[in-house]
C-alpha cells in the first residue's frame, strides 16, 4: 500500500476519533510525506505554540513507523510532515524575521540576546536563519521546555564549524 494511502487512513481514524471536520491533501515528496489539513478549528489542532500540531505529527510518524515494520514486503520510512490551515508555512516565515531582527539588535548593542523558550523545529528555523548572516551566531541553551536561543555577537568560538550550535543540555 503506498505511503500516501496509509497516512490518509492514519489521519481519517484521528481526526475521526477528535470529532474534528475538514479536509486533508497528502503528498510523498522527496522531502517526505507532506500532509496539508484545512478545518475551521484550526486552533484546536495547532494547540500553543503548536504542541498539539507537533503531538498529531509525532503521533502519524509512530503508527506509520509500527505498520511499516509489520510488512512483510518492506518499505522506505518517510517522515509525515503536518502543517494545519498554513500554520507552520507562516510560523516559519516569521520566525526568521524575528531571527534577523534579534541578530540587528546583537550586532547594534554588541550584547548577547535570550530569546523565550520554544520547540526544537522553532529553533532550528532560527538557526538556519542566523547562520547565513554575518558577525553573530546561535546557540541552544537550557533543557526540556527552558530549552532557547541565545544570539551572540561575533563569529562562532570553533571557526571551522558552522555558526549554528548546539550546545549540551545542562545537567
Amino acid at each position: 500500500m503506498p505511503l500516501e494511502t496509509r497516512v490518509s487512513e492514519i489521519l481519517e481514524n484521528i481526526l475521526g476519533l477528535l470529532s474534528l471536520e475538514g479536509s486533508f491533501e497528502v503528498e510523498e515528496t522527496d522531502q517526505g510525506v507532506m500532509v496539508s489539513i484545512d478545518t475551521e478549528d484550526a486552533g484546536r489542532l495547532i494547540g500553543r505554540q503548536g504542541e498539539t500540531l507537533t503531538a498529531l505529527q509525532l503521533l502519524v510518524n509512530q503508527i506509520l513507523s509500527r505498520q511499516l515494520e509489520k510488512d512483510e514486503k518492506p518499505t522506505v520510512f518517510k517522515r509525515v510532515i503536518v502543517d494545519v490551515a498554513d500554520w507552520k508555512k507562516q510560523r516559519e516565515g516569521d520566525l526568521v524575521t524575528q531571527a534577523k531582527n534579534a541578530a540587528e539588535q546583537v550586532k547594534l548593542e554588541g550584547k548577547e540576546l535570550a530569546l523565550e523558550p520554544m520547540p526544537s523545529w522553532q529553533r532550528r528555523v532560527m538557526h538556519m536563519a542566523i547562520e547565513g548572516l554575518e558577525g553573530v551566531y546561535s546557540e541552544s541553551l537550557g533543557e526540556g521546555e527552558d530549552r532557547h536561543l541565545v544570539i551572540k555577537p561575533g563569529h562562532s568560538p570553533a571557526s571551522e564549524e558552522p555558526s549554528v550550535k548546539e550546545s549540551p543540555k545542562e545537567e
